[in-house]
């Protein structure tokens, strides 16, 4: 990511294929678990857990957070946000640095 400071901040942060690919495995688990909880069946109470899982750990913390649905939804996307930015720089480092 320093290897490019010309870039704009979001490309360098989620620029990253498998950052890319980790948001929208994210963003499809999320759709499923609103899906899946719409539904009439015992096992839907616990389809939120699975994103929540796929985001931590920022995701845990920011559940604490009082709200209901829309501090779900901040929780997923601030954990899905944080750990593609983790993600991409990982990624970038055991590239060298090298697009």
């Amino acid at each position: 990511m320093t290897g490019h400071p010309d870039r704009p901040l979001l490309r360098r942060l989620y620029g990253d294929a498998f950052a890319l690919a980790y948001l929208g495995i994210c963003a499809a688990l999320t759709v499923w678990a609103f899906a899946a909880s719409a539904g009439e069946n015992e096992d839907a109470s616990l389809a939120g857990v699975i994103p929540v899982l796929a985001t931590a750990p920022v995701s845990i913390a920011a559940l604490a957070l009082p709200g209901g649905l829309p501090a779900f939804v901040l929780a997923v996307a601030a954990g899905a946000l944080v750990n593609a930015a983790l993600i991409a720089w990982c990624s970038s480092r055991l590239r060298g640095g090298k697009r």
